[in-house]
């Protein structure tokens, strides 16, 4: 089992893991959105399998990386107010993994370093 939050916040944004037992979805919403959520909200939803990681770009608000267990990572961009529609289609894929991809997490200080772990037991290091 991999030791994943299922959340991620950053000054804009904070995203949830939904289905994370199968359907591969996250959820985005800007900070300021206050009250309920509907059921219907649009979801980042381009993986294969269940999302067990995600991570926001320390460098850079509107960009967050997430791992899966179809053995890719994504890298996402989200829009200033937020998605408005569902997003299905990641502004990168990574794929070496050859098992599932239990956690994502960017270099705090090197611009766009991602590292990548797996359940292969095999680290990758990212140049995105």
């Amino acid at each position: 089992a991999w030791d994943s939050t299922f959340c991620s916040v950053n000054p804009k944004f904070v995203a949830i893991i939904t289905e994370s037992a199968g359907g591969g979805a996250f959820l985005v919403l800007p900070l300021d959105k206050v009250g309920r959520i509907d059921r219907d909200v649009p979801l980042v939803s381009g993986h294969k399998a269940a999302v067990l990681d995600i991570a926001w770009c320390p460098h850079n608000d509107n960009v967050i990386a997430s791992g899966s267990e179809d053995c890719s990572v994504k890298i996402w961009e989200i829009p200033d107010g937020g998605i408005t529609q569902t997003l299905i289609q990641s502004s990168v894929d990574l794929v070496a993994h050859q098992r599932c991809v239990g956690q994502v997490a960017w270099h705090p200080s090197a611009l766009n370093v991602l590292l990548s772990a797996g359940g292969d037991m095999k680290i990758f290091i990212w140049n995105v």
